[in-house]
């Protein structure tokens, strides 16, 4: 099993473990979207989008891309809540493209950090001992990410290129993050801030909106020549939506 792949699993086993999900299969069974290659170079399945539900979720989606003949081993896992709550949306993305690896971690806040200083204390400052301590492993180098992308993440979001050894390092990091955001859901959040239930969900619509764009993040455009047209359109959907 490949690094990124483990890390992924790793983190999805664990949410399995403490929600309980069940997954929502496909048509025939298989992955709710599966994925198969558009492009010359490969054919046949190149993996497929997994979706879950769970206790006191929205739902998780996986969604995994492995073609061995460009050297690509991309994982990315959302765990989504409530969309009228409070309480972030987990994420992370593992990948290897060709040899170099890179990863992608953070909970992507509900509410305008800016102006909600309590829910920021609550929610996030507990993660800054992992975070600092993290941008200080050696072999990191810094993902290729417009300003745009990080407006729409939170402060205490990493994502970097890793050598192996760095990206070895972030397993640890990534079962800090998971396990506080477990507790932070399992909790709740009493520092909800000014916004109503409606409010938040209405937010969290237009917030999915721009993170799932394409002229945001420019990943969806180099996998389509990949996937497909029709297969990168039913993911962004899968991941705009609260629940499918």
């Amino acid at each position: 099993m490949s690094l990124p792949q483990e890390l992924h699993d790793r983190a999805l086993t664990r949410l399995q473990q403490t929600l309980g999900l069940t997954e929502v299969k496909g048509a025939d069974g298989g992955s709710f979207v599966p994925l198969v290659s558009h492009a010359p170079m490969a054919k046949g399945s190149v993996g497929g989008a997994r979706v879950f539900r769970g206790k006191g979720i929205g739902q998780v989606v996986s969604c995994s891309i492995v073609v061995p003949a460009i050297g690509l081993d991309s994982h990315m896992l959302f765990a989504f809540t409530d969309t009228e709550g409070a309480v972030p949306h987990f994420t992370v993305d593992s990948v290897k493209a060709g040899p170099h690896h890179a990863f992608h971690l953070d909970l992507i806040p509900r509410v305008d950090l800016a102006v909600e200083l309590a829910y920021m204390d609550e929610v996030y400052a507990p993660l800054t001992p992992a975070f600092k301590a993290h941008r200080d492993v050696p072999g990191l180098t810094a993902a290729h990410l417009d300003p745009r992308q990080y407006a729409v993440m939170s402060p205490w979001m990493l994502a970097n290129r890793a050598d192996e050894g760095a990206f070895k390092a972030t397993f640890k990091t990534v079962d800090t993050y998971l396990e506080h955001w477990l507790g932070v859901l399992a909790r709740g959040v009493s520092a909800t801030g000014s916004a109503t239930p409606a409010q938040r969900a209405a937010r969290d619509a237009a917030h999915r909106g721009i993170l799932f764009n394409p002229a945001v993040d420019p990943v969806w455009g180099q996998i389509t020549p990949l996937i497909g047209g029709d297969a990168v359109s039913k993911l962004l959907g899968l991941l705009r939506q609260t629940r499918i």
